[in-house]
């Protein structure tokens, strides 16, 4: 009796090559994902770690024109909440010049800066989260239309031949639950982590939006202090 090879290589190279194409996609989708995981994974802890430690710089009770100075020469490297300080107290810094202008514009101006820089960080972090989200998404369907594709060969095998038997059957079959397989080999993790990122990020935001408040108010505190000097 004829026996058919089953092998999960022999099944990929002998499959229809719509299959294949399928196949190809969910592959190059699995890796670019796998990709995009590791690369946010080490962003978002970098992230946090920034954080952490400017935190501790800032509310350690130094002056913050002192502050300013350190990280001037490493503005185009900052990220994160250094970022967002840099951008808000050089914009207090510059607006103040003006004697006459009034404290609560000056640090208007200073917290729509900040509002700037943190839509640039968090367009920054959620780099590439719409591609896992896609990927996790869209992966099943395709995977289920190499499926619906593989059965179809199945059955027309069967529709050529005078008595079914399951070799004809076993490779059109197997086919199609490798490419339903491999379909959500992409999307699960891709899913896992988009929704774990998409929380961090979330968390960050919250974070430097706290921050924006808490450096306003203290632009304020200040303002109104030098203008009672004035």
């Amino acid at each position: 009796m004829h026996s058919t090879d089953l092998s999960f290589v022999s099944l990929i190279l002998d499959a229809s090559l719509v299959v294949q194409l399928v196949m190809a996609i969910l592959v190059l989708a699995s890796i670019l994902s796998w990709t995009i995981i590791f690369d946010r994974s080490r962003i978002l802890k970098k992230a946090r770690r920034e954080a952490d430690e400017f935190e501790n710089r800032f509310w350690s009770g130094g002056d913050l024109g002192e502050l300013y100075r350190a990280i001037d020469h490493d503005r185009d490297g900052l990220r994160g909440i250094g970022a967002i300080f840099h951008a808000g107290f050089r914009e207090f810094a510059r607006l103040r010049e003006n004697a006459d202008m009034d404290p609560m514009d000056v640090v208007e101006g200073a917290r729509r800066s900040m509002r700037v820089a943190l839509s640039r960080e968090m367009d920054a972090l959620e780099t590439y989260l719409s591609f896992l989200a896609t990927v996790g998404s869209t992966s099943p369907y395709i995977g289920l239309f190499g499926t619906v594709w593989g059965i179809m060969n199945a059955f027309q095998a069967l529709g050529n031949v005078k008595q079914a038997t399951l070799n004809l059957v076993a490779p059109g079959i197997a086919e199609a639950l490798i490419a339903t397989a491999m379909g959500l080999f992409a999307a699960i993790p891709a899913v896992v982590a988009y929704n774990r990122y998409a929380n961090a990020v979330q968390r960050l935001e919250n974070r430097y939006d706290d921050f924006v408040e808490e450096f306003s108010n203290i632009l304020q505190r200040q303002a109104h202090v030098r203008a009672r000097r004035g």
